[in-house]
């Protein structure tokens, strides 16, 4: 019943990295937002996660697990209750930054509890349950959004949290024994304030850049210029602080394993989830596919990802950490390339194979990749290593999809500007009085041209990105026969 009552709470935190996303047109059109400006329903949620998941320490240390494995589920259900009631752009991002704040404990928890609760020689099948439970987020999550959209209203997306997270909070609260707060952690308020701040206003500048013409605006200013100070803030006073005292302990970044791996694995967020909030607006917006059938071609991606798990798991520590991780980078950026050849006239399979061979790239690498960047790291250090893991991998997310939907706007507008630029007097094909043109006609063309070629230049930036890190991985040294297992970050994939 714990097993069973910690997986529903997995299952709707893993379900909200990708159940909105192919709601998001439906959700532009009713809360009078601008392209640009509705991601920020996906980043909102990512940042808040970011900042809050390096607090599940102090807080259980603080709590006790119990109290706040229940905080956690109770506040990410009523959070979800005021995302799908809101009314304005200003009131889904805050209830979405809420659902962040609050379901950034309950992967990390369901984790630790599923290896409390399980002895050492059923951590193995107790971690592959739990894998399978966070799968289900990529898997069911594009489909199920489409099904809830088009059946109902983009609102359930969000209210459907609320029977299985009251579940969840009634087996915890009924099964999972309540344990002692121990109080020996020490809570870096202004290490924690100051990252939060930085990272914060580091996100407002991307989301808001476009819209405010970038540095012409004097809000972007403030916002680079606030990032920096709470950054230079936070780095000089870690560096102070003794070992162990401060947020982010810098002793992790002597180790070339560990950095390497968080580059990686920033790359890694960047593609992943910039791709997914890319593929729903990209096929609603320009060939008309209602939510559901854009929910249902791109669940495979997750499919793919599951079965290169199941084969990836049986690979690692018989093969090399470096020749997984570059078959995964390359099979990743070989599906970007097909991206790339997308036209205004795709077949269903043009979007469903890539989006596999895609999930089988970066299934290949999640894996391999976390043990590969703790695989040097002393165990003494592996739960800060891990929450500065956790935090790369959502900054780089939240980033991703703040970059290429503020590219895919400029583009549109330059592209749209260079094919307009052919539509004039002097173009005999426009002065043919039978041809049945209006000027109507020809600008919804052009611009749904212009915008099918943005797109592809966004899948060609993150083909690029993908193969850049390539190289990098000949950083990486394989781990010493007497090292001990790794842990391994399945959460990069809710």
């Amino acid at each position: 019943m714990i097993t069973i009552s910690i997986m529903l709470a997995t299952i709707i935190q893993a379900l909200d990295g990708t159940i909105a996303n192919v709601a998001l047109p439906h959700m532009q059109g009713a809360l009078s937002a601008s392209t640009d400006q509705i991601t920020w329903v996906l980043t909102s949620f990512i940042v808040a996660a970011a900042i809050a998941t390096p607090l599940n320490g102090w807080l259980v240390d603080r709590f006790g697990l119990k109290n706040v494995f229940l905080a956690s589920v109770a506040g990410f259900v009523i959070a979800s209750v005021l995302c799908g009631i809101s009314t304005s752009l200003t009131e889904i991002v805050v209830a979405r930054m809420l659902q962040g704040v609050f379901g950034a404990a309950l992967v990390p928890l369901s984790q630790s509890t599923l290896l409390d609760i399980n002895p050492r020689e059923k951590h193995g099948s107790a971690m592959a349950v739990w894998g399978m439970g966070v799968m289900i987020g990529p898997i069911l999550g594009p489909s199920l959004g489409g099904w809830l959209t088009d059946s109902f209203s983009w609102r359930w997306v969000f209210f459907i949290n609320v029977p299985i997270g009251a579940l969840a909070f009634w087996g915890i609260w009924r099964y999972i024994r309540p344990t002692e707060a121990a109080r020996r952690v020490r809570f870096d308020t202004f290490g924690f304030v100051t990252l939060s701040v930085a990272i914060g206003a580091l996100q407002m500048l991307l989301d808001r850049g476009e819209q405010n013409d970038w540095f012409a605006s004097g809000e972007t200013w403030f916002e680079l210029v606030l990032a920096a100070l709470a950054l230079s803030y936070f780095i000089g006073h870690t560096l102070t602080r003794p070992p162990g005292q401060s947020f982010v302990d810098f002793r992790l970044l002597r180790n070339a394993n560990y950095v390497t791996g968080l580059l990686l694995i920033f790359i890694v967020g960047v593609v992943l989830f910039a791709t997914r909030a890319l593929m729903p607006t990209m096929l609603q917006g320009l060939m008309g596919y209602p939510a559901a059938l854009a929910g249902l071609v791109t669940a495979p991606s997750g499919l793919g990802t599951m079965l290169a798990m199941l084969v990836v798991g049986r690979l690692t520590g018989k093969v090399d950490f470096r020749i997984l991780l570059g078959t995964g980078f390359a099979i990743t950026a070989f599906s970007l390339w097909q991206m790339t050849q997308y036209t205004l006239v795709l077949s269903q399979s043009d979007i469903v194979w890539p989006g596999v061979i895609q999930g089988i790239g970066l299934g290949l690498v999640f894996v391999p990749l976390s043990a590969a960047t703790f695989a040097t790291l002393s165990p003494q250090m592996r739960a800060e290593g891990t929450a500065l893991y956790s935090l790369v991998r959502n900054i780089g997310s939240s980033i991703g999809i703040a970059l290429v939907q503020a590219l895919l706007i400029r583009n549109t507008q330059t592209v749209h500007a260079s094919l307009a630029a052919h539509v004039n007097n002097a173009n005999p094909a426009l002065l043919d009085p039978n041809a049945g043109y209006s000027m109507a006609m020809i600008d919804h063309e052009i611009t749904r041209q212009a915008s099918m070629i943005a797109y592809v230049d966004d899948y060609w930036l993150m083909m690029m990105l993908t193969l850049a890190v390539i190289p990098m991985l000949l950083l990486i040294r394989p781990p010493k026969a007497s090292s001990a297992p790794a842990p391994v970050d399945h959460a990069a994939l809710d």
